[in-house]
């Protein structure tokens, strides 16, 4: 088995301190070097790099003084041999940049060692040089910070700050695509989980949900009102107005006529 040489990037020591120590504590870890920003964390990059042993994974925060992490995931996206990143963050704003730069995994603070033991197993997946037997060693769980959908099943874990909620279809009105990931839209908020929209679209089929758009899939329940005008078809869920493509318009409006009807027979 070989052991990762990985790189912790925090601006803030406390927090820099106890992802190393984390760090340190996973047997598939060999060597942890720390940086207190970008422009360091560059520095000690190129270094490794010049020495011949190449730092393999960068564990970075995103809001960070200066040089911030979504510019930095980006540079190193560009190196020769870019070393695997993984995101440690407070934030859930910023996935999508994650999914962009091919983050292995976007980890939220207060970093539970679960997910961090999950984390390691994907860059050991991802590292060619790392044994397959590493990559194995800590299973991890499947849910994510920003959520993976458990199959088979109408609900999703949302893991934020430490807490994990499960989001029923029943919560949600819309989905909206975003990259790789869906962004769930609820009467008290959003979750992005990580599950493409034409995953989610087959999983809850049958929990009233339909493709209206490339990139939204609605709760039929939910819909208040269905305007075509000009050949241009919309739905309005609440305050939010979504656009219906042309291939979806005339199966849409087909579906809540029928339903309606049943609706007045009832």
């Amino acid at each position: 088995m070989t052991a990762l040489r990985v790189l912790a990037v925090d601006d803030e020591q406390p927090a820099l301190e106890d992802l190393a120590y984390l760090l340190r504590a996973d047997p598939r870890i060999g060597e942890v070097a720390t940086a207190r920003d970008g422009a360091s964390a560059l520095k000690i990059l190129d270094r490794a790099m010049a020495d011949g042993r190449p730092i393999e994974a960068v564990f970075l925060d995103i809001r960070m003084r200066g040089l911030d992490g979504v510019v930095l995931g980006r540079l190193l996206a560009q190196f020769t041999r870019p070393p695997r990143v993984v995101f440690v963050t407070a934030y859930e704003d910023h996935a999508v940049d994650a999914f962009e730069i091919k983050a292995e995994d976007y980890l939220l603070k207060p970093v539970r060692p679960e997910r961090l033991a999950e984390a390691i197993r994907r860059v050991c997946a991802a590292v060619p040089a790392a044994s397959p037997d590493a990559a194995a060693a800590v299973p991890g769980p499947p849910p994510e910070d920003v959520a993976r959908a458990a199959p088979d099943s109408d609900t999703i874990p949302v893991e934020l700050a430490g807490v994990t909620r499960f989001v029923a279809s029943s919560d949600v009105r819309f989905v909206e695509a975003q990259g790789d990931y869906a962004r769930l839209h609820t009467p008290t908020g959003s979750h992005l989980v990580r599950i493409p929209l034409a995953a989610l679209e087959e999983r809850w089929a049958g929990a009233g949900f339909v493709r209206v758009h490339r990139s939204h899939l609605v709760a039929v329940k939910h819909i208040d009102e269905l305007h075509i005008d000009s050949g241009r078809c919309t739905v309005r869920i609440g305050e939010t107005e979504i656009p219906v493509s042309r291939r979806h318009t005339r199966e849409l409006r087909d579906l809540l006529v029928r339903r309606a009807r049943r609706g007045r027979a009832e």
